[in-house]
């Protein structure tokens, strides 16, 4: 009977320590990783894009299309209220023949009410062309568009871009009031590893 208890005991303690092992590895919320070896992490570089997006509201193949808009925006000379679609080609040149090597997809809302017009926007840059296939630049801020030059950040991206971080400086190329399309040149500066 001795023998049993002991074997009980030690049975016990065993089962009450992979427990509590698993207890513990279910409820671990967040742990600190060396980025660098955990993810095989190259030295963090540099790199510039520069690309054209072609941001097309009217004609027959749209590439902007708003999807909401305040009871009041039709009085609005800001256009506030209105939130935008967007899956806007990327390209080489300001020529909307050039070699695509991207799409920018984004929602943009007209967020300025009383001067100029300024779109809140958060977009992914999706790349299609060479190495940067399949990697992405997630872009976030204000984009005032009658500045030139104007800027937005770089929060994140996957791919090449994992961990990316910088910003991305705009200029409009063309811009028709009648029609509302507009050619934009994009400098983007990211820095990843």
């Amino acid at each position: 009977m001795a023998h049993c208890n002991g074997s009980f005991t030690i049975l016990a303690f065993f089962f009450s320590l992979a427990f509590l092992t698993a207890i513990k590895s279910e409820t671990m919320f967040a742990r600190e990783l060396s980025a660098r070896d955990q993810f095989r992490l190259k030295p963090e570089k540099m790199t510039h894009l520069r690309f054209y997006l072609h941001d097309t509201v009217t004609g027959q193949h749209p590439t902007a299309m708003p999807v909401a808009q305040a009871a009041t925006t039709n009085t609005s000379a800001t256009l506030f209220g209105i939130v935008t679609v967007m899956d806007d080609p990327l390209t080489v040149s300001p020529d909307l023949n050039s070699t695509l090597v991207g799409r920018a997809q984004a929602i943009c809302a007209s967020s300025s009410s009383r001067s100029g017009m300024s779109l809140t926007m958060t977009m992914n840059l999706v790349f299609t062309e060479g190495a940067y296939n399949g990697s992405t630049l997630s872009v976030l801020g204000q984009n005032p568009i009658l500045k030139n030059p104007r800027e937005l950040t770089i929060v994140g991206g996957t791919g090449i871009f994992r961990f990316a971080r910088g910003y991305v400086q705009l200029r409009t190329h063309t811009f028709n009031i009648k029609t509302r399309n507009a050619i934009v040149k994009y400098d983007a500066y990211a820095s990843h590893y």
